[in-house]
């Protein structure tokens, strides 16, 4: 039952959270908080995508040439400050992954 009283409270604080920038239409933020505020999709990016890349089973930490994940990622990073193109980035990032993938005998 606990569960269900944690989901609640997680929907009331959300609801709050996000209503309270229509409410106040006018509420304006600092520079520095609005500055702060640029880095947080890039932050939660990187939270999301790093432990899938450095730990793919879940549970080891695999920094070796032996894990697709990490050299992929590590060639999608170079294609996107090469390119900057979001596209390019994703399929030569999927394109290394599935050819490391498949060269390695993981496929």
């Amino acid at each position: 039952m606990s569960y269900w009283w944690l989901i609640l409270g997680m929907t009331v604080l959300t609801f709050l959270m996000r209503y309270s920038l229509f409410a106040w239409p006018n509420l304006r933020f600092p520079p520095v908080v609005r500055q702060g505020l640029h880095y947080v999709p890039t932050s939660v990016l990187t939270a999301i995508v790093v432990p899938g890349m450095l730990l793919p089973d879940g549970q080891t930490w695999q920094v070796s040439w032996h894990n697709a994940y990490l050299l992929a990622g590590v060639a999608a990073i170079a294609i996107a400050a090469l390119s900057r193109n979001l596209l390019a980035t994703i399929g030569g990032g999927l394109a290394v992954f599935f050819l490391l993938r498949w060269a390695m005998g993981q496929i």
